[in-house]
């Protein structure tokens, strides 16, 4: 590539705003890219107002050829991980490059040097900033805008982050589920045994859980909204545990995380399992924001009150949103294997149904998740996209 090439810390409000408006100038032709608000992005890498920096240390740095900025990339070292695995993996995140190879070297090299200087071991990535947030690279299945919460980059990055030595530590997978067949069980009119693609086994095990084990679903409440959180985050907590990759919710977490999807969920689609008025399981879908939020296109140099209105225009009035994502759930441990499970995922898939969603996607699954693998499968969803971590020793 023509001109000098040069890494630099990223320090001052200013240079985290030319940081974030980069991603425009490396999607500007991809119908694909779907951009975020700014103020959410500013917020998002701010130390003093997002809470993931209270148990982190975050770098960013950019690299410049002749001034301008060809690419970014975050150094990571996310304490409360390393204390839940008792390891020393840092992680790169927010990793963005033009089609310059010199540069997206330079830039890993970088943050595998400042992971180096703070004691750790492993390079994983791309993680922006953890588990609880988005993760993965797309691997395969580039035919379309990603879900809410899922990520979305060019094809050539794999190349450049396989090229640079990084090799795959998990894959996360993405199931989509075409609800247009299956409007009828909601309103009674498709018997359950002629659902396509549902594995009929599903129905009965359903049943025969809530006869044989007392186990009750309820809906969320919007009413008792912070208690309800309070039983997710429990729940959530819990059920992941053991899951790779994952890391605790703290209290700051739960209420940032809670009160910015607070005005995005669908509460007729969460829904708790209870055993004897004991929460034991949940699921929180979220409705794609990503179909209106493409529409309204956040850009650079556009007022976001504008942008706002165009996104409530799409979400609100024209009702834009066909997608639900099943984004977040889980049984606590004593009730795994026992059909719990199955039983939470029909009443989301009716509670989908009622509302008039078309599509569901079942994301994202862990590789090795061998039991939530089939339970997409059982619910009728196709394996249409992959995202990828890798790892690398530094």
């Amino acid at each position: 590539m023509v001109g000098k090439l040069e890494i630099t810390p990223v320090e001052t409000a200013a240079e985290r705003r030319e940081f974030i408006e980069f991603q425009w100038e490396v999607y500007r032709d991809d119908p694909y890219w779907v951009p975020p608000l700014l103020s959410e992005r500013e917020e998002f890498l701010d130390p003093q107002r997002h809470p993931f920096h209270q148990h982190a240390k975050v770098r960013y740095f950019v690299a410049r050829r002749d001034g301008k900025i060809v690419g970014r990339i975050a150094g990571i070292v996310n304490y409360a991980h390393n204390q839940h695995w008792n390891d020393k993996v840092g992680f790169f995140g927010l990793y963005e490059v033009l089609q310059d190879r010199e540069a997206s070297d330079a830039l890993l090299e970088t943050v595998e040097s400042f992971l180096r200087d703070e004691g750790m071991d492993t390079a994983r990535g791309p993680a922006s900033f953890s588990t609880n947030e988005e993760v993965g690279l797309l691997v395969d299945g580039w035919d379309g805008p990603p879900r809410a919460l899922m990520t979305y980059n060019p094809r050539y990055y794999v190349d450049y982050i396989e090229g640079y030595g990084y090799t795959k530590a998990m894959d996360l997978l993405a199931y989509m589920v075409d609800l247009r067949k299956l409007h009828g069980l909601a309103d009674g009119s498709l018997p359950p045994e002629q659902a396509p693609e549902i594995n009929p086994k599903v129905f009965r095990v359903t049943r025969k859980v809530q006869e044989r084990m007392n186990i009750t679903v309820r809906p969320m409440n919007m009413r008792d909204f912070d208690a309800e959180a309070a039983r997710f985050k429990e729940i959530y907590n819990a059920a992941w545990a053991k899951n790779w990759g994952f890391v605790p919710l703290t209290e700051a977490e739960l209420e940032h995380e809670i009160g910015a999807l607070k005005a995005f969920i669908d509460p007729h689609t969460i829904f708790f399992a209870e055993k004897n008025g004991r929460p034991v399981g949940a699921m929180l879908p979220l409705p794609d924001l990503n179909q209106p939020l493409l529409k309204a296109y956040p850009r650079p140099g556009v007022p976001e009150w504008w942008t706002i209105a165009k996104l409530l225009y799409w979400w609100k009035i024209r009702r834009s949103v066909t997608i639900i994502r099943a984004y977040a759930g889980g049984v606590i441990e004593e009730y795994r294997g026992r059909g719990v499970d199955a039983v939470l995922f029909m009443e989301t898939l009716l509670g989908s149904l009622r509302r008039g969603y078309k599509w569901g996607e079942i994301s994202w699954v862990l590789e090795n998740n061998t039991p939530m693998r089939q339970t997409a499968i059982n619910f009728g969803g196709k394996l249409y996209r992959t995202y990828r971590l890798y790892d690398k020793k530094v």
